[in-house]
């Protein structure tokens, strides 16, 4: 297996399956394991660790995402997915984690922990670290409007900082033929994958929900929100919604 590919950027030191239609998202008793995975269609060790979260997303108690970077695109192809969003994320986690440098394939299993993703004990073992860790968790709540936008609730939960909420949208499932770079001439199916990505208030532990607008989500896509500690911290809590039929 080749080693994750290593990218020195400028860094500072320092649910279960949601039901889709008009009717609330019949709340799991534990919170899936949001797991997101750094990756690139342009870089050749990735399809094992994209593999793996496909694995990963046949699961009801995670969450998997693929969030595509941008750094790779320069060398001969151009990830149709990638987004500078999805790098600032990455970024994000290299500070909170305190990594000297980013790389793919990255896992970063609930805000703690991260690995390349591509061995499956290795991913098991980051997986129940993460039910493990003690810590407040919160059960959001995703609600299809008529409109076909949502509504996010969050419970009153007792928390030591306030938390940002995060709005993401993703498509199931891609297949690209790659016609250069590392990885030319391979057919690499992504899952998850990430299309849009941004904090969407910050959350203090008192009761609240959010109402999005359809407009606001691109169609077909499904939907996905993540409580997370400030900073790029620990996830507390997340849920999706599947796409609208």
């Amino acid at each position: 297996m080749m080693p994750p590919c290593r990218f020195l950027l400028a860094l500072p030191l320092v649910a279960f399956l949601g039901v889709a239609g008009a009717a609330a998202q019949t709340a799991p008793s534990v919170s899936p394991v949001v797991v997101e995975l750094f990756t690139s269609q342009g870089c050749s060790s990735c399809p094992a660790s994209d593999q793996q979260l496909g694995e990963l997303a046949k699961r009801p108690d995670v969450l998997p995402l693929s969030l595509h970077v941008d750094y790779w695109d320069y060398i001969g192809w151009k990830d149709p997915f990638a987004s500078p969003a999805n790098t600032e994320r990455q970024r994000g986690y290299a500070r909170s984690l305190k990594q000297r440098y980013v790389y793919t394939p990255e896992m970063v299993f609930g805000g703690i922990a991260h690995d390349p993703g591509y061995e499956p004990a290795k991913v098991a073992r980051l997986l129940r670290k993460v039910l493990d860790h003690a810590g407040p968790r919160v059960m959001p709540v995703l609600t299809r409007t008529a409109d076909k936008g949502v509504t996010i609730a969050v419970p009153e939960t007792k928390v030591p900082a306030p938390c940002d909420v995060w709005l993401v949208t993703f498509d199931r499932q891609h297949q690209t033929k790659v016609k250069r770079g590392e990885n030319q001439g391979a057919l690499l199916t992504n899952y998850n994958v990430v299309r849009s990505i941004e904090k969407l208030d910050t959350w203090d532990g008192d009761a609240e929900s959010w109402t999005v607008r359809a407009d606001r989500l691109a169609a077909g896509e499904a939907v996905a929100v993540i409580v997370q500690q400030a900073a790029h911290g620990r996830i507390i809590g997340a849920a999706r919604l599947d796409p609208p039929k």
